[in-house]
């Protein structure tokens, strides 16, 4: 076991663990933040991204120890940013949401697009959100959202 001090959504975090943790575990036990969830332990579905220095990453797959001083970023924390604020406005309103468990991956994979192309074409939305698993089938209704984000930001 080793001590970890992680910055999750801008606040420091000191959590105690074996090396080989998955990060992902290391926010729903030890920090109690539920909102990244686990869907498949092989990072082929997407419930469980979160940014990771700004990157989307399934967390699942990455052990505590190497995260260091790189800032976390969870579904509980991004509507702190614009883009994140305007994506999850966007889901509201394209009533995106069915089951929900996905979501958030769906939702942190949609913020990193966004970061990356503001203005993301159907192709695009497909090609980066393609790992993202929705077990509802509300593609359709992601995509919708992605494009409503997009017009909001400016």
């Amino acid at each position: 076991m080793e001590t970890y001090k992680l910055t999750v959504n801008g606040q420091q975090k000191e959590v105690t663990a074996d090396p080989s943790t998955p990060l992902l575990w290391v926010l729903r036990e030890d920090l109690k933040m539920t909102g990244t969830k686990y869907g498949c332990g092989i990072a082929a579905c997407g419930a469980c991204t979160v940014h990771v220095a700004g990157i989307a990453t399934r967390s699942c797959v990455v052990p505590v120890s190497l995260i260091g001083d790189r800032p976390v970023v969870t579904i509980e924390g991004i509507g702190q940013d614009p883009v994140g604020r305007a994506v999850q406005d966007a889901w509201v309103a394209e009533d995106v949401v069915q089951c929900g468990y996905c979501q958030s991956g769906q939702i942190m994979s949609a913020v990193a697009l966004l970061k990356k192309t503001p203005k993301p074409t159907v192709t695009n939305i497909e090609q980066s959100l393609g790992g993202n698993i929705c077990r509802c089938g509300t593609y359709v209704r992601i995509r919708e959202a992605i494009q409503t984000a997009s017009q909001q930001l400016k």
